[in-house]
């Protein structure tokens, strides 16, 4: 259940549901996603670059003994505002998302902080693009005091084809050469 489907459930007597979020940056831009949705925030790591991948899949990385994707979300989101990303740069983290039963890793500049928003204050996404983003990748947006904060849905970040793409990446890096970059 989304944020947008919490908000229309229950009824006015019952207390105002809370939403907890994680906010991250990409450039200039203020993200979030439901705090549900991320299994762990790690530091930037090596990272073994699968060859014929997707410009946005970075690589692969150990993560608890298992191999993940990494995905650059910049680049996934196409995403223009604040140049390339600068994986060398302290605040440059990892979110570790699970989807659909699949981990996969997406990188961020920086990890804001967790956010407790009421319910009724996340709005529907506009039909217009955001901050050159689709509009489909987002769930809601929240007004903050001096910004408006876009929530991702991490669900429809990657096509079903895409998916099934990051499924074979395990595969992918058993059989070749790999190159692993900073």
């Amino acid at each position: 259940m989304n944020a947008t489907e919490r908000r229309t459930k229950g009824t006015a007597a019952e207390a105002p549901q809370q939403v907890q979020m994680i906010s991250f940056t990409i450039g200039s831009e203020q993200f979030a996603v439901e705090i549900l949705t991320v299994q762990e925030i790690i530091m930037m790591s090596d990272i073994t670059e699968i060859p014929s991948a997707p410009d946005f899949v970075e690589g692969v990385i150990n993560f608890r003994g298992n191999i993940i994707p990494v995905l650059d979300l910049r680049k996934r989101l196409r995403l223009r505002a604040g140049g390339k990303t600068d994986r060398s740069k302290p605040g440059t983290r990892i979110l570790v998302v699970e989807i659909d039963g699949n981990v996969t890793g997406f990188i961020v500049d920086s990890v804001s902080k967790v956010l407790t928003v009421p319910a009724t204050r996340i709005l529907p996404p506009p039909d217009i693009i955001v901050a050159g983003v689709q509009s489909h990748y987002f769930s809601g947006v929240v007004h903050l005091d001096d910004s408006i904060l876009v929530i991702l849905d991490f669900r429809k970040i990657l096509s079903p084809e895409e998916r099934g793409m990051l499924d074979q990446v395990p595969a992918a890096v058993a059989e070749g050469p790999v190159k692993t970059v900073k």
